[in-house]
């Protein structure tokens, strides 16, 4: 299977996580590609047309994306113990987590782009509102930290753990662990794992 890959992509970074945990990782050809929001990859296009990674092209030519799909794709591909539960109760829990720590990222992403911006062209109330999110998420975080570390491993923890990993890398001055023991301490945690410390974001290629 061919993963279209970026070593900074924290999208791309689940998939990673979760291969390592699964023991696919060696299935996966990784194509390094560079996608940017104003620069379309033309040569991923031709994969998909939303020139995003990550994408996974199956040995068949099947297309896989976003990094949501191709996780739960990978999850059946190995007989150990499932990333995304099979119980209603805990599938949804582990699909909410998930959709939490993607949507941190959503939220990242737009704030560092916009941050990027010459200062003149930056709309503060979109700071503003970056900011309140991602503050008003961390808070929620730290009063379901003791459920997080009671819960077993799985996707919800992969979405979440990459979502605190990334304002590491691309927000290093913001401090999110003040005020935050709970959640620093889970954290603390999941960058112990093989998996996170094999999958570390780097600007490096």
């Amino acid at each position: 299977m061919k993963l279209h890959w970026s070593p900074r992509s924290p999208f791309v970074r689940k998939v990673m996580i979760l291969a390592h945990e699964t023991g696919l990782e060696g299935r996966l050809q990784l194509i390094r590609t560079v996608v940017a929001m104003a620069q379309p990859n033309h040569a991923l296009l031709a994969d998909n047309p939303l020139s995003k990674i990550p994408t996974l092209v199956l040995d068949d030519g099947v297309v896989l994306y976003d990094s949501r799909v191709i996780c739960e794709y990978l999850d059946h591909l190995h007989d150990g113990p499932r990333l995304f539960p099979l119980t209603p109760v805990e599938r949804w829990q582990a699909l909410r987590r998930q959709a939490l720590g993607d949507g941190i990222l959503d939220v990242l992403l737009l704030w560092r782009n916009e941050r990027m911006k010459p200062r003149e062209r930056q709309t503060q109330a979109l700071l503003d509102a970056f900011e309140l999110k991602v503050n008003t998420a961390l808070r929620m975080l730290e009063r379901e930290a003791p459920a997080l570390n009671a819960a077993p491993f799985d996707i919800g923890h992969i979405g979440i753990g990459c979502a605190l990993s990334y304002i590491d890398f691309r927000f290093p001055g913001r401090d999110w662990r003040a005020s935050r023991p709970q959640l620093t301490s889970w954290h603390r945690g999941f960058q112990g794992r093989p998996s996170v410390q094999r999958t570390e974001p780097t600007d490096q290629d």
